[in-house]
């Protein structure tokens, strides 16, 4: 039996066991069995809860920190109807901290369902190790190939390490490894029709290049170059999950000025400017708006405004991350919305217009529209977009695309190239954690069926 703190024991004595289980069934991406893990954690048996979730999600301790919760199983829980909802993430967490602490997944038995089968994994993020996990599970031989010196992929090079502890992070990462997944890294996968790639399976061809870190000193990382082509030509399956970090344009006047920055370029490569002492804007509502506004606080600046074109209700953000960046000092435009970014070469104003919400024709959301006359302008030194992701085209040159430019899938997640799978934000999922791993498990499934 497991002692647990006061705290904890009031928490999970909260939760009301539904039986039709919404917060599993409704809420969450994974259907994670969280009624059953919560009565076992009542009980004090911390191992079998630990099991319980791990037969839904290798990532508990990373999502039971960090996924939008009154968004997902807290937004469905009985309990919040009429007062607060249970506390599932800090549930989630404890019990998988637990399972991490004690090495719990040593016990866990391989089938051999995949016993002699190879599959590579191109990208290490919660998609990719999230399949590595169940697929290893499965008796299969896994090699992981990921572009960054360590794994994580969003996790380590997008979630702030206020939001994720960085050790967190590594114990759940050694976890997965320690069932026998091999990994090459510093390895760049693009495709054959990309003119820049050197197949190096053949000449074994390099390249440095430099990646900065936050305190800006650098740091030479030395790529391996390789078509995917050639990685697919080896293994039974190959699974692509190599994120869309690239951020969307705002498509205004003056967004190439300097000054102007992406923020999941920001947050990844932690190459920052100097924003001591600087005036910030940063336009988006989601995560990654809220995510770089308070690290860019955190780096000095004097002033970090989000600019948002909806209501604060209609932000994507996770309630708590909005509250949080408030405490913090960060100030929220909202129903704003910038129109121009203005300079002599670099960023010193911005012009905005205010916005109206109005409900159009055949669309369920209110939709934002300039109010006319209403712009104004701002002095600024920075400019932050914020406003989405999408691939890196040269990623993707050789897939066949949908109408979104993301790569197109059939029902089984394959790609147009021969025995290459697409999972996470590269096949245009939704772009949460959680939800990113949901499609690594289903890629997984699918290729348990398909081989064993």
């Amino acid at each position: 039996m497991e002692a647990l703190s006061k705290e904890m024991q009031e928490k999970v004595n909260y939760c009301l066991n539904c039986k039709v289980k919404p917060c599993s069934n409704k809420g969450c991406p994974l259907n994670n069995d969280i009624p059953t893990f919560i009565r076992l954690v009542k009980e004090g048996n911390m191992e079998e809860a630990y099991y319980t979730l791990l037969k839904t999600s290798i990532l508990g301790s990373v999502c039971g920190r960090i996924c939008p919760h009154y968004k997902q199983c807290m937004g469905s829980c009985v309990r919040g109807i009429k007062g607060e909802s249970v506390q599932i993430g800090d549930i989630e967490a404890y019990i998988s901290d637990y399972g991490l602490e004690h090495n719990l997944i040593k016990n866990i038995e391989k089938t051999e369902e995949l016993k002699g089968k190879n599959i590579a994994v191109i990208g290490g993020g919660p998609a990719g190790l999230t399949a590595s996990y169940f697929l290893a599970k499965a008796g299969a031989n896994i090699t992981i190939y990921e572009k960054h010196n360590s794994l994580g992929g969003i996790l380590e090079h997008g979630i702030p390490e206020f939001r994720l502890d960085p050790k967190v992070l590594k114990k759940t990462v050694n976890s997965i490894l320690s069932l026998g997944i091999n990994v090459k890294y510093n390895v760049e996968v693009m495709t054959n029709n990309n003119q820049e790639i050197t197949d190096t399976t053949n000449n074994q061809e390099r390249q440095d290049k430099k990646t900065n870190n936050i305190e800006g000193k650098l740091k030479e990382q030395e790529k391996t170059k390789i078509s995917i082509e050639s990685i697919a030509s080896k293994y039974d399956a190959t699974i692509l999950a190599i994120g869309a970090n690239v951020s969307s344009k705002m498509n205004i006047p003056g967004e190439d000025l300097e000054g102007v920055y992406g923020g999941n370029e920001l947050l990844e490569n932690k190459n920052y400017p100097d924003f001591k002492g600087k005036i910030v804007a940063v336009s988006g509502g989601g995560n990654v708006a809220m995510d770089t506004a308070r690290t860019i606080a955190r780096l000095g600046a004097k002033k970090v405004f989000v600019i948002y074109r909806r209501a604060e209700e209609q932000m994507p953000a996770e309630r708590k991350e909005i509250e949080d960046a408030k405490k913090e000092g960060i100030e929220f435009l909202f129903q704003n919305n910038i129109t121009k970014i203005m300079g002599s070469g670099k960023v010193e104003e911005i012009e905005c217009i205010k916005t109206k919400l109005v409900q159009k024709e055949g669309e369920t959301r209110l939709s934002p529209v300039n109010i006319e006359g209403s712009n104004y302008r701002m002095r600024m030194d920075y400019v932050v977009m914020a406003v989405g992701s999408k691939p890196e085209e040269k990623d993707i040159a050789g897939f066949e695309k949908n109408k979104w430019r993301y790569v197109n899938t059939d029902e089984e997640k394959k790609t147009s190239i021969k025995n290459v799978y697409a999972i996470g934000d590269i096949a245009g999922n939704k772009q949460t954690v959680a939800w990113a791993a949901r499609s690594g498990r289903d890629v997984a499934l699918e290729i348990i069926e398909k081989l064993k």
